[in-house]
């Protein structure tokens, strides 16, 4: 090793030579401007080709500088003798070090994951640094900590992610000065009691790693303020971590906890405890009313008995708590009230006294269509239709309901309200909007009757009543807007409401054509009862860039839209326009939309209409795709263009088909339709087909896609079927054209095609070859042998839909790994559905074809208690086989012998499913 180093010491002050001679040879040179990669004390070579080299060439020239660095930042991805050996060198050469960073990840592989460096080890020497406070070994391939890590006494934080560690040792608990420690992302299966004694730690990242247990030692972390053991397989926790004084957050979700320490809900700091997706069935009633505890995805009991006696009526037997699966759909309210969670994602409160009779409450989750969706010209719509049952039914309180929805990313000037829906009237419900979850909000509201509700984002809405004194009405997204109501505008008390949406000049500008054309906000003023008995007075901005000392009138427009109408009048000449230096004034006594333009063209009714309508337009691409496992079921799906890269690296490793169509416009709630052609046509009825046309509305914020499964009337066998999709605008007609190529042509702007994309349905293999298997045709999958019985795709797709929030446990007795339901949560995180479906065919998959694949699978229900699917396969076993029997008799193949004709039953296994 010595004559290793000094051979390579060696050719780095030649390749040093070289340099200040001017040749720049590139394989051992520092690089150009090698001066440079010096900032002060910090040395940046991770990002720098060929790290290790450059740095003993500095080394070798600059040794007296390197003397005043602090920080080495330096990747791993070298030849791991070469790394060793820079490593040993850095003791000696930067002594003062405090920061030490030596990470791969800088590298990725084809699927764009984050490769890990060649680190396995630390030299010795390295504990001779003093002064080093951070240690950064993030993904590498350490197996286990190297021995010198324990002796840096002086260590502030080590970071040990995404390594490849199965234990710490125990020597880590001698590090006096330790505040921060992360080991997330290893392999560790358990911890050193030894961690308890670090008693300067204030944050601890033990997550997604392989823990079953905790150490009761780990209580004694007295200044630990965040501790994060999500993702591992812990299925208890120790009462001690209720000494955990300082923490305030403690992050447990994704394990598989059945029940906490009753201790956490006194931990004085706390402020999050994130216990979801676990399988919690007893929680401390402490705990479930705390507002820090975050509880989604865990099967938590029924309803609390009824109190025994009198005495018996704490606050939890008060108000029971429901947490419903999805096989439910219905619950109980009675007058004591009780707090609801449903397994769509909605929570209702109904406070004691809400009814005076019992009460079955049902609940169910539509897709929106326009006849459950009111929207406005501008609203975005964030949920799905909650359907809240019986209708009609008065409570005697207000019941608190709740529903989760995505945030959109543009909120400035909009708010989040729950709309509803009575007497088929559409009104907006008092909301207030809770952070639950990253990247969730809740939306809570007060109802007294039941009826549909979703979430909606619109321009702000002000509003007020103006009585016969009048009043003034001012927009709080743009204070400049107002309406005056002189006194006397009305006799009765009018409800006024106001929104203003702004416009992006941007776009205007190149919808016009003219850089210097501008608009103002546009207002939207609606009122209760009749018009008014005295002009009301409205106040705008003058357009951007535009002053009342410096304006051509003749280029200023003030544009009126009487709704139902889509036409904008220009009324400038009907009103008395009064202009200050920043606003324009003028008189009404109808409500409706006005818009202040100033341009150069003389006819903006239709552009008004061109502009008014952008906000709602979206440019969006069509997909369809075939699931490689069974070409014959094919995704439909209409995407925000902006979304369609990252929902494509989702899909492709189980999809297949052809690039997304071309770019299309189109609007918020605009319906269209998808129609099979050239021989393809839908296989099953539903309730979203017309006519063999799969119909769609389009909403920005939701998936708007479709699984459907295709069929042909085409011969199979005699070649591939090579069909095709196209989607259309607007419902179905009736008469479809069979082909696009006509509407392609057209190249209309108003034509009803948007796109059309090719569907493949590969050529089914004949009797040739196939033995005594000729003339079959095979399911996409069988799972299953001939002893314990077969189950095809439709089964399983059977038993997908009944699993719900238990399908973590089900997978982890299926013997999943936990990684991989780590990242099937991550790449399904918005699709309860999709992540059951992948987690249960990805194990079929791989189960085909091998013996006791179905007995597994029953016993990993059993075990997961879901003993009714686990029945519900074995009657589809037993059913299969007596099909099976059955048909054998029928086609007079039936041996005498039954043990021949078990033996048969083994040559079929399609015909042996259900």
């Amino acid at each position: 090793m010595a004559a290793a180093v000094e051979g390579l010491e060696a050719e780095a002050a030649a390749a040093a030579a070289e340099d200040a001679a001017g040749d720049a040879a590139e394989a051992v040179d520092a690089g150009p401007g090698a001066d440079a990669l010096l900032a002060g004390n910090r040395l940046s070579l991770d990002l720098q080709p060929r790290g290790c080299r450059r740095l003993l060439c500095l080394c070798a020239r600059l040794s007296s500088q390197l003397l005043q660095v602090e920080f080495l930042r330096l990747s791993t991805h070298e030849d791991s003798g070469l790394l060793e050996t820079t490593l040993a060198r850095v003791p000696r050469s930067l002594p003062h070090l405090r920061s030490l960073v030596l990470k791969g990840g800088q590298r990725r592989d084809t699927l764009g994951a984050c490769l890990r460096g060649t680190l396995t080890t630390l030299p010795a020497g390295l504990s001779g640094l003093a002064r080093l406070a951070h240690l950064d070994l993030s993904f590498n391939s350490l197996e286990t900590l190297p021995a010198c890590d324990p002796q840096m006494h002086r260590l502030d934080a080590l970071l040990l992610s995404h390594n490849c560690l199965s234990e710490l040792p125990e020597a880590l608990g001698t590090l006096p000065a330790l505040t921060f420690l992360t080991a997330k992302h290893n392999r560790l299966q358990t911890l050193p009691t030894a961690l308890g004694a670090l008693s300067t730690l204030q944050r601890l990242d033990l997550s997604e790693n392989l823990l079953d247990t905790l150490p009761s030692e780990i209580g004694g972390l007295s200044n630990l303020i965040e501790l994060n053991l999500a993702s591992n397989r812990l299925q208890s926790l120790p009462a001690s971590l209720a000494g955990l004084r300082s923490v305030r957050l403690l992050i447990l979700h994704s394990n598989l906890l059945t029940s906490v320490p009753a201790g956490l809900a006194h931990l004085p700091l706390l402020a999050r405890l994130d216990l979801r997706d676990n399988q919690l069935r007893d929680v401390p009633s402490e705990l479930l009313d705390a507002p820090f505890v975050r509880l989604q995805g865990n099967p938590l009991g029924e309803a609390l008995p009824e109190p025994q006696s009198p005495l018996e009526t704490p606050l939890a037997l008060e108000m029971p708590r429901l947490f419903l699966t999805s096989d439910w759909d219905s619950f109980p309210v009675t007058s004591r009230g009780c707090s609801v969670s449903l397994a769509c994602g909605a929570r209702l409160r109904f406070p004691a006294g809400a009814t005076t009779t019992p009460i079955t409450v049902h609940y169910r989750l539509w897709l929106p269509e326009p006849g459950l969706v009111s929207l406005g010209p501008h609203d975005t719509l964030l949920s799905c239709v909650l359907e809240l049952q019986p209708h009609g039914v008065a409570f005697q309180q207000d019941v608190g309901l709740g529903l989760l929805f995505v945030p959109p990313r543009a909120r400035r000037c909009r708010e989040v309200v729950i709309r509803t829906r009575s007497d088929n009237n559409w009104s907006d419900l008092e909301t207030y909007l809770e952070e639950q979850v990253p990247k969730r909000l809740w939306a809570h509201c007060r109802v007294r009757h039941f009826s549909w509700f979703h979430v909606v984002s619109r321009p702000v809405s002000n509003t007020c009543l103006v009585l016969p004194e009048g009043t003034l009405l001012y927009s709080s997204g743009h204070p400049g807007v107002k309406v005056t109501f002189p006194p006397g505008a009305t006799e009765e008390p009018l409800r006024v409401s106001m929104q203003v949406v702004r416009m992006a000049s941007r776009e205007l500008r190149a919808l016009l054509e003219e850089p210097e054309a501008a608009v103002s906000p546009l207002l939207c003023l609606s009122k209760s009862g009749p018009g008014f008995l005295r002009p009301v007075t409205v106040q705008l901005p003058l357009p951007p860039g535009v002053t009342g000392l410096s304006l051509d009138r003749s280029r200023l427009h003030l544009l009126h839209r009487a709704p139902p109408s889509a036409t904008w009048d220009d009324i400038t000449a009907q009103v008395a326009l009064e202009l200050s230096h920043v606003y324009a004034r003028f008189q009404v006594t109808h409500f409706s939309w006005y818009w202040l333009w100033y341009t150069t063209k003389t006819c903006v009714g239709g552009l008004a209409r061109r502009a008014w309508e952008r906000p709602r337009l979206h440019r969006v691409n069509l997909i369809a795709l075939q699931r490689r496992r069974d070409p014959e079921q094919v995704l439909l799906q209409c995407l925000p263009r902006n979304k369609v890269d990252a929902t494509l690296r989702r899909l492709l490793d189980r999809y297949r088909g052809p690039e997304p169509s071309d770019t299309v416009d189109m609007f918020e709630g605009e319906k269209f339709f998808a129609a099979f052609e050239r021989g393809i046509d839908v296989d099953a009825d539903r309730p979203d087909c017309v006519e063999g046309r799969i119909c769609f509305v389009f909403y920005s914020h939701l998936k708007n896609v479709k699984e459907v499964y295709v069929t042909t009337t085409l011969d199979r066998e005699a070649q591939a079927v090579r069909g095709q999709v196209s989607f259309y605008r607007g419902t179905v007609p009736m008469e479809v054209p069979e082909e696009a190529e006509a509407a392609r042509r057209r190249k209309d702007v108003d034509a009803l095609w948007m796109a059309t994309l090719p569907i493949k349905l590969q050529r089914l293999r004949g009797s040739e070859g196939q033995g005594q298997g000729a003339g079959l045709s095979l399911a996409p999958l069988n799972l299953g042998d001939a002893e314990t019985g077969f189950l095809t795709q439709s089964n399983l797709l059977s038993v997908a839909s009944r699993l719900g929030p238990d399908w973590p446990a089900v997978a982890l007795h299926l013997g999943v790994p936990y990684r991989e339901l780590q990242r099937i949560r991550h790449e399904f995180r918005d699709d309860l559905d999709g992540q059951i479906r992948h987690m249960l065919f990805s194990w079929a998959e791989r189960q085909a074809r091998q013996p006791g694949a179905v007995e597994l699978l029953v016993r990993a229900l059993e075990q997961s208690d879901r003993q009714d699917v686990a029945d519900e396969v074995r009657a589809v076993l037993e059913l299969g086989r007596r099909k099976y029997q059955d048909g054998i008799r029928r086609s007079g193949l039936a041996s005498e012998d039954p043990a021949l004709s078990g033996s048969s039953a083994s040559q079929s296994p399609e015909t042996g499913t259900a």
